[in-house]
């Protein structure tokens, strides 16, 4: 038998569903002509009246309204039986918001078994559309992206809204479909006609054809910032250089750090440094002066990827194999079991390089390119990574007496990563920003530079080996590493050094992040998800060195079984039945708090391991450099106390309209450390990629207030030494390689033309910095 991988075979299926039969759509019920076949019942809902009602747009609906109730509701049942939709693909509604606004409706389709459907409808105001609900479970993530095209769209000439679906249907056996909405304060309008089925996947194969142009941008939409033509880029980029030449001129007086001269002096050591004043917490530079860390991430020229294997009909654009842009194809696989990447498909196989294609476009390469391509580099980087000691020296290039444009042996053409690292670095000094933040493109931080226009940097450790990792719940990026492993200590040390080696006298750089976004507890407030480490943990074996630390703590302090059975409350036969694997916990009690303190006190163990080996390892190979704490995404005040014990600065990853909507700073005073925003953004989807990131946010108009409000919001807490944007680049519109992620977040687009009102309010943000900071006492 032949084996064929998963991107193969999506592949032949899109293919066929591509060429597949026009849908047929059969009407089960006409809200507007009803007929005694199909039974119709509301909860806090109804129909105000009899008649139907004509549209500005010609169409006869009728109204239902959802009264202000808990779960108000209308519900579609067969008045016999079931119905077997085995023979069809979707469920469809014609439907409009009455109101002058978006409504959420959720419809829930269940069948005889109790197998149920559910999907969330986010209703947009207008005219009337038909909802088309796949019977089989569907998001954008089985198409490899995070958020799928914006709905609803044109298709044959109505206006379609596919909706995502989630959990199982028996189909043949469909016995009721409803749909209600979640507490609405006011009643809420809808105006309803068809209800039935769909026969054929025409519609939904339409709906993810054809989405992307060859620039990377998306085909249906339109927004100034859109680029039709290789001249459109090339002249951008003439005018852009005018105005960064211009704002660069406006920038406060800094010494060579980017430290404000205008503000107060502190003793200047040669390294970047932290040092309180005056109930103030500041960033010190090299030289003594007050640095507010105005960070962007993810400045890179190689990590704008998108797999394209298996979804060609996607891309209406992409490069023949004779096409000199053919340059920037290249092979990756990103198949993880992790939380980020659950669910997802077209995860690996052949990808394409559209921001690299665009920077070809609009510099052209350099005149002999004697360097391999991106997707070779990549793969030689990966490999030098994962063995360090095989990277081979670089090959000198052979003498010759020729001019560089005689030469007839040069490679495809290739970025200039010089002009681009040049360029960059203009434009984040220009638009207010000093501090190159994390997976940034190494050039941008080289600490063999002599240039004058260096930006302070950050960097991450990436501590990877075969020791343990425990689960706590969603793990989205893995499992928690276990800190009591031996080989945890040895891939730590291992990891600084490597880190360090090029680094270690660099006064530019500000210091080493631990990790991003460990899962030290799982999202939510239930017990389990609080003490997801301490219950992750006690699940495991005994040859997890994680559980044998938690069961010495047990033993020590209970000696026996009968100790702990009466301090927790259960009945424990004998202890060896607690290193039993799968062992179940009881849930904390006010009747029984030694069970909730014995969690937390592992876990502030658990935590101090994890960072003491990692401060002990820095402070050996890398000792004039900070420890700027673990990026939080989720966690427990164990680690944060923990982190704030052995690190320099407390960093967290930030995802709130301002940093107080997202943390207790009047708890962390107590800890008394600076903290770093390490991670924010706000996204939309009015520029071309689909998903508006973590914070989305109506228009673009409105990311260059949201940015300033969040700005202004950590100036004035004193405990915050700098904030960074997460990212430079919009992710691809079809998703990037790591996850699927593809969000407008960023400062610059896929052709790498700047969003000039975004930039512009950013600026000007970023120069209030100076009035806060730059004050002298």
């Amino acid at each position: 038998m032949i084996r064929r991988s998963l991107p193969a075979i999506l592949a032949t299926l899109w293919v066929g569903m591509a060429h597949a039969a026009p849908d047929v759509q059969q009407t089960l019920f006409n809200f507007v002509r009803p007929a005694d076949v199909v039974k119709v019942t509301t909860q806090d809902a109804g129909f105000p009246q009899a008649n139907a009602e004509q549209t500005a747009e010609g169409e006869v609906l009728r109204r239902v309204i959802f009264n202000p109730a808990a779960k108000p509701s209308l519900r579609l049942t067969p008045q016999a039986g079931v119905w077997d939709w085995s023979q069809d693909s979707a469920m469809t509604l014609r439907l409009q918001s009455a109101m002058d606004w978006a409504l959420t409706l959720y419809v829930q389709i269940e069948s005889r078994d109790g197998k149920i459907l559910t999907s969330r409808i986010d209703l947009p105001a207008g005219p009337a559309q038909t909802l088309v609900l796949p019977l089989k479970a569907s998001s954008p993530l089985t198409q490899g992206m995070r958020a799928g095209p914006p709905m609803p769209w044109t298709y044959e000439g109505q206006r379609v809204l596919l909706a995502n679906t989630e959990g199982e249907l028996n189909s043949a056996e469909v016995s009721s479909v409803t749909v209600s909405m979640s507490q609405p304060n006011v009643a809420q309008s809808v105006l309803i006609e068809k209800f039935g089925v769909q026969e054929g996947n025409a519609m939904q194969t339409a709906a993810y054809s054809n989405l992307v142009d060859s620039y990377g941008q998306f085909t249906r939409g339109k927004w100034p910032e859109k680029v039709a033509s290789d001249d459109q880029l090339k002249s951008q980029a003439g005018k852009e250089q005018q105005q960064l030449q211009a704002w660069l001129k406006d920038r406060p007086a800094h010494d060579k750090y980017g430290g404000l001269v205008s503000g107060p002096t502190f003793e200047a050591k040669g390294f970047f440094r932290t040092e309180k004043r005056d109930d103030r917490w500041f960033l010190v530079t090299p030289e003594g002066h007050p640095f507010y860390s105005l960070g962007v991430n993810a400045v890179s020229l190689d990590d704008s990827q998108t797999y394209v294997e298996g979804r060609e009909g996607m891309f209406t654009g992409l490069p023949g194999s004779d096409d000199p842009l053919a340059v920037f194809f290249g092979k990756g696989d990103d198949n993880r079991e992790t939380g980020a990447n659950r669910n997802r498909q077209f995860d690996q196989g052949r990808w394409f390089d559209f921001y690299g294609a665009n920077l070809q476009r609009t510099y052209g390469a350099p005149k002999c390119a004697d360097a391999p391509s991106p997707a070779e580099s990549r793969d030689d980087e990966e490999a030098a990574a994962a063995n360090p000691a095989s990277a081979a020296a670089p090959v000198p290039a052979p003498a010759t007496d020729k001019p560089v444009a005689a030469a007839v042996d040069c490679k495809p053409p290739i970025v200039d990563s010089q002009r681009w690292v040049d360029h960059t670095l203009q434009r984040l000094r220009a638009w207010g920003f000093n501090t190159i933040g994390n997976w940034s493109e190494p050039a941008l931080e080289n600490a063999e530079s002599d240039r004058q226009d260096r930006v302070p940097y950050t960097l991450p450790l990436s501590i990877v080996g075969d020791y343990v990792s425990i689960s706590t719940g969603q793990d989205w990026w893995g499992g928690m590493p276990d800190p009591f492993d031996p080989r945890f200590a040895m891939a730590t040390e291992r990891a600084v050094a490597i880190a360090a080696r090029d680094h270690r006298d660099d006064p530019y750089l500000i210091g080493y992040f631990a990790d991003n976004e460990l899962a030290w507890a799982a999202p939510g407030n239930d017990p389990k998800e609080r003490y997801g480490l301490a219950y992750g943990t006690l699940k495991l074996t005994t040859d997890v060195p994680a559980k044998r630390a938690f069961l010495k703590q047990l033993r020590d302090k209970y000696r026996n079984e009968e100790g702990l059975s009466k301090a927790w409350g259960i009945h424990l036969s004998a202890w060896e039945l607690m290193e039993d694997p799968g062992f179940e916990p009881p849930q904390p009690s006010p009747d029984h708090p030694e069970i909730e303190n014995d969690f937390r006190y592992f876990q502030r163990v658990f935590a101090e391991t994890y960072f003491k080996t990692i401060s002990d390892a820095l402070k050996w190979h890398a000792p004039n450099h900070m420890l700027l704490g673990g990026r939080f995404g989720v966690t427990s005040p164990e680690a944060v106390e923990a982190c704030a014990k052995y690190c320099d600065v407390l960093s967290f990853n930030m995802y709130t309209l301002k940093p107080q909507d997202g943390l207790d700073f009047a708890k962390l005073r107590v800890l008394d450390k600076p903290v770093l925003v390490t991670e924010f953004h706000f996204g939309s989807r009015d520029r071309g990629p689909f998903w508006g990131g973590v914070l989305e946010v109506p228009r673009e108009e409105d990311r260059g207030p949201a940015y300033a409000g969040f700005l202004k919001s950590a100036l004035a807490e004193p405990s915050i030494v700098g904030v960074h944007w997460f990212q430079y680049l919009d992710q691809p519109v079809t998703g990037r390689l790591l996850d699927g992620e593809n969000g407008h977040l960023g400062l610059v687009g896929i052709t790498d033309v700047p969003y000039q009102g975004f930039v512009e309010a950013v600026r000007k943000a970023n120069a209030q910095v100076a009035d806060v900071i730059g004050k002298r006492p």
